[in-house]
């Protein structure tokens, strides 16, 4: 939607920046990330790591698959073949359960497979920190390269960093309107979106996404491309509106 000009701003999974045939430019107004474990990115496996073959592939989040690419082979030395499953309709199926399964969102939390049947987990936020040292960044705002200089898009930005900062301090009321309608807990709610996931798009994690595409260029997803940060980068801020 973003390419084809039908929206002027998303929230954009990071790889795809390198997939698109429109040029994009990123906009740190906002992101989903981590610095460690995430809990709902992880990989199932019914044999050790070092052995997966064949890995099913939830679709929810094409930067999620490449980075369970590059931590089964950087680090458990394994090049699986990826098939893509409908993880919601594998999880109700227990016979459709395949050797190996990467899944992520809500149903990690609220329909994760037995642990007796994946006796071997990786959950890839806490991999990738082990890898790099650095924080993971799964999406964050992007538009199109040729709007990135239009005033209505440093207006945009600093509204999607006032809501940002806005959220951080109604997190309590945000979880106990919600968590329950997605059937978690308030108490790990909290924690998942206080504690482990990251919102803001600073020095680091910009540091994570550029090493990230370079690991995804060697591994042969993705072109080379340089992060792009608009002009907007650094300046939005709730005084910019």
């Amino acid at each position: 939607m973003l390419e084809n000009g039908d929206i002027d701003i998303g929230l954009i999974s990071v790889i795809d920046f390198a997939r698109a045939k429109t040029p994009l430019t990123m906009i740190p107004a906002g992101m989903i990330g981590c610095e460690g474990p995430t809990l709902t990115v992880r990989v199932f496996s019914r044999v050790p790591p070092a052995e997966v073959t064949t890995l099913a592939t939830d679709t929810d989040s094409h930067t999620s698959i490449a980075l369970a690419r590059i931590i089964l082979k950087k680090i458990h030395n394994a090049s699986p073949e990826l098939v893509d499953c409908n993880a919601r309709e594998m999880l109700t199926d227990t016979d459709a359960w395949p050797e190996s399964v990467l899944l992520i969102g809500d149903k990690v939390v609220t329909a994760s497979p037995p642990p007796d049947l994946y006796p071997h987990q990786i959950d890839l936020g806490q991999a990738w920190l082990d890898l790099t040292g650095l924080p993971f960044v799964y999406a964050i705002w992007m538009c199109r390269a040729s709007d990135a200089h239009r005033p209505e898009m440093l207006e945009a930005a600093a509204l999607l960093e006032r809501q940002r900062l806005r959220n951080e301090f109604r997190l309590d009321w945000i979880v106990s309107q919600h968590a329950h309608t997605r059937r978690w807990p308030d108490a790990l709610a909290r924690e998942y979106f206080g504690q482990r996931l990251r919102f803001a798009a600073g020095a680091r994690e910009q540091a994570g996404i550029a090493r990230f595409l370079e690991l995804a260029v060697e591994d042969g997803l993705a072109r080379a491309v340089i992060p792009e940060y608009g002009p907007f980068a650094g300046h939005a801020s709730p005084a910019s509106v």
